[in-house]
């Protein structure tokens, strides 16, 4: 089944890349903080966030003691990684078409040996995974 196709806005995107090279999870008054830089208002951050927050790309994390009072704490649902294969996939009609190209495009203009052989076994090693699930899954079946 397909995720469903998450759009994000130029702004909510800056506010997740802020969490992303976050070392931890941040509040509300620490991303606002890191946001000093920006012409965003604080109210419009909040708003970023409770977006980020139904569109399901952040989470609560926990919460942070905060002078008096607690704070919650926001990270992301998913990594910068996971987030570029997602957008790939959305690209794509067909997933596995969609890596394939992507594999493909990556492959022809890498000129790293090291990096071609460690890839190399990647894919060694997940075919080797994957013949023994179908193994285990034959097995099961009989």
């Amino acid at each position: 089944m397909r995720q469903k196709i998450k759009k994000l806005t130029d702004s909510e995107k800056q506010v997740l890349d802020l969490l992303w090279d976050s070392e931890e999870p941040l509040t509300s008054t620490e991303i606002v903080k890191l946001c000093a830089g920006r012409t965003w208002k604080p109210s419009y951050i909040h708003i970023m966030i409770n977006s980020l927050l139904k569109k399901e790309m952040i989470k609560v994390a926990g919460f942070k003691k905060t002078t008096k009072n607690y704070a919650r704490t926001f990270e992301p649902t998913m990594t910068r990684d996971q987030w570029s294969l997602f957008q790939v996939k959305q690209e794509q009609k067909s997933a596995s078409s969609a890596l394939s190209h992507l594999f493909t495009a990556l492959v022809e203009e890498e000129t790293d040996d090291e990096l071609l052989k460690e890839l190399s076994d990647i894919l060694a090693n997940r075919r080797r995974e994957l013949k023994k699930q179908r193994e285990a899954d034959s097995n099961s079946d009989q």
